[in-house]
């Protein structure tokens, strides 16, 4: 009796995990939208999402190594000289970057590993993975964007000014990205993001699909 998967029959099995980089302007709610993707009634099993690592300052209610994993200047730029980051960004006066290891780990565990990652990054990434998914979220509008960042009260008027500037910028790279959400309602924009993650791991590999056409008698020979 042949004991093998359906998967393993048609050669689809890939054990290394999925990378999905979720991306969008400072205060589009990307944190509020990935907490409620991991914290999901039915949550998906096998995701998990890699801290970044920066150089800012932590908000009130942010914790180490939970939310960020926050590192002097002089340390972080250490760190990506010793090629301990995926990919690393600057906005602003401060910089980002994604623990190598970290990503490695959850990649050759099998799971699918969820980054948080500014579009520079995302990028950079996508040079790296080919095969990573992008996600970009985005905000009903820029006065909606514009009256999240003031509500929150964590900037300057000029830091703000900056912030909407960039976000003109980075809304512009979303045409590049494979996925947009427009996070107008929380719970539709988690459930958007949890069907991206669903139908992905849905997805025939694209390198499966080309072996399998490169070798037309192998398909020929399963219509016989």
């Amino acid at each position: 009796m042949d004991r093998r998967t359906l998967r393993e029959i048609t050669g689809l099995t890939d054990p290394r995990g999925r990378v999905f980089v979720v991306s969008g302007p400072s205060g589009v709610g990307k944190d509020c939208v990935l907490d409620g993707l991991l914290s999901h009634p039915l949550r998906l099993p096998g995701l998990c999402r890699v801290v970044t690592a920066t150089t800012r300052s932590p908000r009130p209610g942010e914790r180490d190594g939970r939310d960020y994993v926050f590192l002097s200047h002089e340390e972080f730029m250490r760190r990506r000289s010793a090629g301990w980051f995926f990919e690393t960004a600057q906005f602003g006066s401060n910089w980002y970057g994604t623990p190598r290891d970290a990503l490695d780990a959850v990649c050759t565990s099998g799971s699918d590993a969820v980054l948080k990652i500014e579009t520079q990054g995302a990028a950079a990434a996508k040079a790296q993975i080919p095969d990573a998914v992008l996600i970009f979220i985005c905000p009903p509008s820029l006065d909606a964007l514009a009256a999240r960042l003031s509500n929150r009260a964590t900037e300057t008027v000029e830091a703000l000014q900056e912030r909407i500037s960039q976000a003109r910028v980075e809304l512009e790279r979303a045409a590049h990205y494979d996925y947009v959400i427009v996070n107008d309602d929380l719970a539709q924009a988690v459930d958007a993001l949890r069907a991206i993650v669903l139908a992905e791991r849905h997805r025939v590999a694209r390198s499966s699909l080309e072996s399998g056409t490169r070798d037309g008698a192998a398909i020929g020979a399963a219509k016989e």
